[in-house]
């Protein structure tokens, strides 16, 4: 990592530290940047229709501890100029070209639903950069039932219209009232900042994503047995959006990967279990 390319570091919490921007691959890319240490530095991706502020406080905080953490917006999302790409091979090439100019050389890796796709298609695209790899809420290319995440999150989205509720409510939590609890203090966390906010998504980016995902899961598979580093793979074990399953082949598929499917969990199970999912997470990339 180039220092001198970048801000000094924070030493403030996920809630308070400032929106950052970086000129890549011919725009401008939001991000945060949070922590500081001696880990190497972590790289998040988020899922569909996230800006910075879906990213969950309590694991940015949990896992800047030791490390700095960058947190980026696609293109087209947020803060970030330019248009959504409709592929995630595109949004991968992009990421990349924030990596670059971020000055981050070697770093570990970590992709949450859409991210996941994405995380993917950067060990492609960029096999050396990553030393770890953390694969959450996530399916690998041509995954069962990802080309239908439109058609099953349209009629949720309409019922959270309808019940005055975050979709996020029936799309990430089941309906036990454990996952009702959980949702419940996902959102709240979710609320925290309460000023610098990232811009909201805009219908036209969020509908391009969608093209991105069914496109990914009308692929064919990928050779996952190409991926050497070593993977966590995390996931509820009732993910509707991206189903369950599709966690337990990744992790089949690839040479060297631990698995965790969290119980009455849906596809926000990390959200559910953020207090187990962050120190699991940081012994798997410490040790």
């Amino acid at each position: 990592m180039s220092a001198a390319t970048l801000p000094p570091a924070s030493a403030e919490t996920w809630n308070t530290t400032p929106n950052r921007t970086v000129e890549a691959a011919g725009t401008r890319f939001a991000y945060r940047r949070l922590g500081s240490g001696d880990g190497l530095p972590l790289v998040m991706l988020n899922h569909w229709g996230a800006t910075l502020d879906n990213f969950d406080p309590r694991i940015l905080d949990g896992l800047a501890t030791n490390r700095t953490v960058f947190a980026l917006d696609y293109r087209g999302v947020g803060a970030s100029g330019g248009e959504a790409p409709v592929t995630v091979a595109e949004m991968a090439t992009d990421m990349l070209a924030v990596v670059s100019a971020l000055g981050l050389t070697r770093i570990d890796l970590m992709g949450f639903s859409l991210g996941g796709f994405v995380a993917q298609d950067m060990l492609r695209q960029a096999p050396n950069l990553a030393r770890k790899v953390v694969l959450t809420g996530t399916g690998p290319a041509g995954g069962k039932g990802i080309n239908k995440v439109g058609a099953v999150s349209t009629p949720l989205i309409i019922k959270g219209m309808l019940t005055l509720k975050d979709p996020k409510t029936y799309l990430f939590f089941t309906s036990s009232q454990a996952g009702r609890r959980a949702a419940k203090a996902f959102l709240e966390r979710l609320k925290e900042r309460r000023s610098d906010r990232d811009k909201p998504i805009t219908v036209a980016a969020f509908r391009r994503q969608l093209k991105a995902i069914e496109s990914w899961g009308n692929l064919a598979p990928q050779d996952l047995g190409a991926v050497r580093q070593p993977v966590l793979v995390a996931n509820g074990d009732h993910d509707i959006m991206v189903p369950s399953g599709n966690s337990t082949e990744m992790a089949h598929r690839l040479p060297n990967a631990d698995l965790v499917l969290y119980p009455d969990a849906g596809h926000g199970g990390i959200f559910q279990y953020h207090e187990a999912f962050v120190p699991m997470t940081l012994k798997f990339l410490d040790n």
